[in-house]
């Protein structure tokens, strides 16, 4: 099960009432910011801005996995897996020879990458929101990637952006929502 921010608000109250049994006295948005920090997020307005919610919806939809039509998956490959630290999940064939599909995950993240054309659209972009946008400019400035220079367009639409574009030119918008 994906951690909600009604799960993290569930947990804030349960270490406040744990800190009050000990004569520690709190306040809630202090016991929120401390959950935060504790799912490895800078700060409360983070946390709720990236984790999933929990609604009514009795049909149970799950987050949207974007289909980002390429070329040749060998040739993104070492982009997506070494470059941005995606997981190759899982990857189909319906016989050799025939197109890749494959799923590729970091962290709540999903993408599926696709040979078969009709899948997905090339040059398409998809937003993804991120905790720590510095923090990932950072990791990728450390990669150096021959020809990806990425950097933070502080006045984009949402929040901090860092843009990157495939391979295949397909547009990648890493987004610290504010």
């Amino acid at each position: 099960m994906d951690l909600t921010s009604d799960d993290a608000k569930a947990a804030a109250r349960s270490l406040r009432a744990d800190l009050a049994e000990q004569g520690i006295a709190i306040s809630h948005g202090a016991a929120l910011e401390l959950v935060a920090h504790q799912l490895g997020l800078r700060d409360w307005n983070t946390a709720s801005a990236v984790l999933g919610r929990r609604d009514d919806d009795t049909a149970g939809l799950g987050a949207p996995v974007p289909i980002l039509r390429l070329h040749r998956f060998a040739d993104v490959r070492p982009f997506y897996v070494d470059y941005l630290g995606f997981a190759v999940e899982w990857e189909h064939r319906f016989e050799p020879g025939m197109p890749l599909y494959a799923r590729l995950a970091r962290g709540a993240t999903r993408l599926d990458l696709s040979e078969h054309h009709g899948d997905g659209t090339p040059g398409s972009a998809v937003w993804i929101p991120v905790a720590d946008v510095g923090a990932l400019h950072r990791e990728l400035r450390r990669k150096d990637h021959p020809s990806v220079r990425p950097g933070i367009d502080r006045d984009a639409p949402g929040g901090p952006t860092l843009a990157v574009i495939d391979p295949s030119g397909n547009m990648l918008r890493f987004c610290e929502a504010e």
